[in-house]
């Protein structure tokens, strides 16, 4: 009879090593999700990013002193060869611009400098109706744990989701803990970590939908994987172990 017990605990514990569809299914509410408008955030420019800005002007020939020439004339440059070519923003949150000289960029959007700039170069009276277009080279994130290609990512998106991130990653592996997403943000010189759900829509309108530069998300191995890990090893010893349990409770019931 002891025996008997022994092998329904071993096929209990067997059972509750496999994962259910309650913890693999993305959004399983989305019958219940209801249309929403999407809300862009315009992040914070910070320290270590590297920035391209193009400035143009009624007269093309006026703007030369305010733009980075190209290496070598090539109009088609590799992006490591234009991050090379960027602002890149201090730890005090400058840039040296041509002929502006320092200027402040942190706590300030993309859109913000980018007027910022426009009105200096329009009302200090270096060029004619200016246009500046900023775009931020060395957008990245990092993309950790139980997905089939871990790495650091880099995008130029101007909006990148955390399900796009992921799917820059492989997608999560069927061992992923898809209800507790750890993403790691150092933004405005604070960092947070947050916890994000992927099997409900409750936070897709949510800020934190989006990815910010330098976001790392970690997928940690759900509790089936853990239990595998633990004591039960790989594949085969558990198809091992079941046959062993089967032939054991067929003796018993004998």
């Amino acid at each position: 009879m002891n025996k008997f017990r022994y092998a329904i605990v071993l096929f209990i514990l067997l059972l509750e090593s496999c994962a259910s569809k309650k913890d693999v299914l993305y959004f399983q509410d989305s019958i219940l999700y209801e249309s929403a408008s999407v809300k862009y955030v315009n992040f914070m420019i910070q320290p270590g990013d590297i920035l391209s800005i193009t400035v143009g002007a009624k007269v093309p020939e006026t703007v030369i002193p305010y733009n980075i020439q190209q290496l070598g004339g090539n109009s088609f440059s590799n992006i490591e060869t234009i991050k090379l070519q960027g602002y890149l923003v201090s730890n005090q949150g400058t840039i040296i611009f041509p002929v502006l000289g320092t200027i402040t960029v942190v706590n300030k959007t993309i859109s913000m400098l980018e007027q910022e700039l426009k009105k200096i170069l329009e009302c200090g009276g270096h060029l004619i109706e200016p246009t500046v277009s900023i775009r931020l080279l060395n957008a990245k994130v990092t993309v950790l744990g139980e997905v089939h290609k871990p790495g650091t990512y880099s995008f130029t998106e101007q909006r990148l989701t955390v399900p796009q991130a992921l799917g820059y990653a492989g997608d999560l592996t069927i061992n992923g803990k898809r209800k507790d997403i750890i993403l790691i943000r150092e933004s405005e010189g604070v960092r947070t970590i947050k916890h994000i759900d992927l099997t409900t829509t409750q936070w897709i309108d949510d800020p934190d939908y989006s990815i910010r530069q330098n976001d790392i998300l970690i997928i940690n191995p759900n509790n089936s994987k853990v239990k595998t890990a633990g004591y039960i090893g790989n594949a085969a010893t558990i198809l091992t172990i079941a046959s062993l349990i089967l032939s054991t409770v067929i003796l018993l019931t004998r």
